[in-house]
């Protein structure tokens, strides 16, 4: 029998600290210069390639939103920017993708509403910084559309940093399964975080928290489901259309149903149980968001014991992840199977009908994983937000990252490397806000590929 690990919290705080003799947490502010051959638009265009073509023109028209879509749609750009840079000693799961809109509400299997991460495709070991710093830059891009000055924004990225930081040494504390099953409902969110605002801010926050855009299963319904006995999706394009016959990758339904039909051994027995009593009736192309765009991504409507028992599931293709590819690691894991142990780890109450499934497509092993979908989820309004909400929002993003790379089981040595300091902070602060000025100009280079032809949006 495998002895336990009887380091105490003090000594695995020490082999923490150790790691700043092999990366100075102040260079962690430093943005590394890239390659003078690196071009922005042929990285973003050369992911088209696994993607479905008809749905780039789509994807450029989200991603020129403004500068902060463009950074949603670009996280293989900052993660190739980010291994350029020094990097932390310390490795967890990290979510790869954890900007601001990444995190929300939804519903937990026991029905509560819960806030957590939500997105899981980039998901990987790396560097836990990376996901600090890329949820910092966001913010603080996010700061800058509502109008904040360069100084308020320095005070927020310091501020949510140092949010994540005083929470992952309280963490470093707690005992293995009490950080295991440490749960952000919105009921206790404000519990959890006492002390930390003012009463107005604190209505303010719930204000905001209770306006959060989603959908759930029965405006789902509602919206997007015809009436009547033989219930079908509703063709909406681009969020919602038909597959007419086999797609542009070699999809069809047929294939679809075959992984819903199948995926089902990735599942407890008792959800196996309870997904056998509902009946695939209709499957739909489905488009959501703004990096995923032309990913392989659908929607199956099934039905339980009458056409007023319906739920949707998702099933979307999984690759190569933005962290392996900046890091040039080969994995041998499924990809679908990285999405889903990682949303397993990260998030404390995962979907109960996430799993994964592989089919061969015209001789070729393609990897989706399926999730349901509309479970009273939503994600933040940025427009509803001021200088104070956008803080506080951070902050509580900042408390849920931290207890997400705290399932890992190495709290101890990222507070120990992090240590009391602002020093932490500071540097994802400096990270943060050269970013923004970076990713301004790619933005501005992505409007200028249209102009050049480079790239079309279908205007």
């Amino acid at each position: 029998m495998k002895k336990p690990d009887q380091t105490t919290v003090a000594q695995r705080r020490l082999e923490g600290r150790g790691g700043r003799f092999l990366t100075s947490r102040g260079s962690l502010g430093v943005l590394a210069d890239r390659p003078a051959e690196y071009d922005v638009v042929e990285r973003l265009t050369s992911q088209n390639e696994d993607r479905v073509a008809s749905l780039a023109p789509l994807r450029w028209q989200r991603m020129l939103e403004s500068p902060l879509s463009f950074l949603r749609g670009a996280a293989l750009i900052m993660a190739e920017d980010l291994a350029r840079g020094p990097s932390a000693p310390l490795t967890v799961q990290v979510c790869g993708d954890a900007h601001l809109s990444n995190f929300g509400i939804f519903a937990s299997p026991e029905r509560r509403l819960v806030f957590d991460l939500t997105d899981f495709d980039e998901t990987d070991h790396g560097p836990f910084e990376w996901d600090v710093k890329r949820l910092v830059t966001s913010l603080v891009i996010a700061a800058e559309s509502l109008g904040l000055r360069h100084g308020a924004q320095e005070k927020l990225a310091r501020s949510v940093a140092r949010e994540y930081r005083v929470a992952m040494r309280r963490f470093a504390e707690e005992t293995r399964l009490d950080v295991w099953y440490s749960t952000l409902t919105t009921s206790s969110l404000m519990q959890e975080m006492r002390g930390s605002f003012t009463d107005v801010t604190r209505h303010r926050i719930e204000d905001v928290l209770h306006h959060l855009r989603g959908t759930d299963d029965e405006r789902a319904y509602q919206r997007f489901v015809t009436g009547g006995e033989n219930p079908l999706i509703v063709d909406d394009p681009p969020h919602f259309s038909h597959l007419d016959g086999t797609d542009e990758t070699g999809l069809t339904e047929k294939i679809l149903l075959g992984v819903v039909a199948d995926y089902d051994a990735t599942l407890t027995t008792d959800r196996q149980l309870l997904l056998g009593q509902f009946t695939p009736v209709d499957v739909a192309r489905h488009v959501v968001g703004v990096g995923s765009v032309g990913t392989e991504c659908f929607a199956v409507l099934l039905c339980g014991r009458d056409h007023r028992d319906t739920f949707f599931l998702q099933i979307k293709e999984a690759q190569r992840s933005v962290v392996a590819q900046a890091r040039e690691r080969i994995s041998t894991e499924n990809p679908a199977a990285r999405v889903v142990h990682g949303q397993r780890v990260m998030q404390v109450t995962p979907d109960a009908f996430l799993g994964w499934g592989t089919v061969d497509v015209e001789g070729k092993e393609r990897s989706f994983y399926v999730r349901q979908l509309y479970d009273h989820r939503a994600s933040i309004d940025v427009t509803r937000l001021d200088d104070a909400l956008i803080e506080a929002y951070g902050r509580v993003c900042a408390w849920t990252l931290a207890r997400a790379h705290a399932r890992s089981g190495t709290s101890a040595q990222i507070a120990g490397y992090i240590g009391g300091s602002p020093r932490f902070d500071e540097a994802m602060s400096d990270f943060a806000q050269a970013y923004r000025e970076r990713n301004a100009r790619d933005y501005r280079a992505l409007h200028d590929a249209v102009v050049q032809g480079r790239i079309s949006t279908g205007a």
